[in-house]
């Protein structure tokens, strides 16, 4: 990305997404014995990408407790999620972990309040619907940058839309996904329908992964969107005609239920409430820019985070909005 396209770049942060990869690999530990490394490897990580690509405005969306739409469609929503395994070297395990993690969120949340960074919460609400609705409506004019390892956000992706993936460490635009997945980003969606999603217990077509569904419906390559219908009609087509592919019948018989992922997977307005998207629209309008470091200061010394460059830290935000 040039610097003229980085101009007035919106920069929306999956903040769950981006704490929880540094929680559970970054080893820093403060001075009063906790472990810090969600708390630094965040702020570093953010320094790093805005220092890279000098966005205007930084949004970060927390996790809202779930959606509840999303789980009166499917109770079984993102239950059975496995807990993160924490890949730290240290000689004895950090005692009463949750607490750990909540206080370094409850940290952080803290700290971009003394910063030129809009946080948004919005109870009963996942940060990719609120990215989603940014992204769509907010913000539709806007370049803007995601930031997160979440393949949902793929759907997003246009134009306007880019994503940078903490876990690839690079760039992701709609090129990187088709040379991927072979699936465009406006068909993503509905390949992850038909396909399921293991991370949020949304099962999938028995047989069908995106190699093969890829190879069975090459239009889905293109960006021109395809529909749920159309993907059922060549199925049904296709056995009709004697076909004995196998990916065909179990696609054909399982529509019921990639209607149902869509509506699970899909980033939009369905699943937000009107509340919901008037506390979104609220925190983006009455959000007044912060900057004290002194407080930021107090923070880290209080958590024993003595060794953290602060003046950085507020030297690449001095201009954002």
């Amino acid at each position: 990305m040039s610097e003229s396209e980085s101009q007035d770049l919106i920069l929306l942060v999956d903040a769950l997404n981006l704490f929880t990869q540094h929680f559970v690999a970054h080893p820093a530990m403060s001075t009063n014995g906790n472990h810090v490394g969600g708390i630094v490897g965040f702020l570093y990580s953010l320094i790093n990408f805005v220092e890279t690509y000098r966005p205007s405005k930084i949004i970060i969306a927390w996790e809202g407790g779930g959606s509840i739409r999303r789980r009166q469609l499917y109770g079984e929503y993102k239950k059975k999620r496995r807990p993160s395994k924490l890949n730290r070297f240290y000689e004895d395990d950090i005692p009463d972990t949750t607490q750990n993690r909540n206080n370094q969120i409850k940290t952080l949340v803290e700290i971009f309040k003394n910063l030129p960074i809009c946080q948004i919460y919005v109870a009963d609400c996942e940060a990719d619907d609120v990215i989603g609705f940014l992204s769509k409506n907010t913000f539709k004019n806007n370049k803007k940058l995601i930031m997160s390892s979440d393949k949902d956000y793929y759907q997003l992706l246009d134009s306007k839309t880019i994503i940078y993936s903490p876990t690839w460490k690079k760039i992701v635009t709609s090129k990187e996904v088709i040379e991927k997945f072979s699936i465009a980003p406006s068909n993503f969606c509905l390949a992850k329908s038909i396909c399921g999603d293991v991370s949020d217990n949304i099962p999938g077509v028995k047989g069908v992964g995106f190699k093969t569904l890829s190879k069975r419906f090459p239009q889905l390559r293109d960006s021109q969107d395809v529909t749920i219908s159309e993907i059922i009609n060549v199925s049904n087509s296709t056995i009709l005609e004697g076909s004995k592919i196998k990916a065909f019948k179990s696609i054909s018989d399982s529509e019921d239920m990639i209607r149902r992922n869509w509506k699970l997977i899909y980033l939009d307005t369905s699943n937000l409430s009107y509340t919901q998207i008037d506390k979104i629209n609220h925190c983006i309008d009455t959000f007044d820019t912060s900057r004290n470091k002194i407080n930021v200061m107090r923070i880290l010394m209080r958590n024993g985070i003595q060794t953290f460059n602060v003046d950085r830290l507020f030297l690449s935000t001095s201009y954002i909005q």
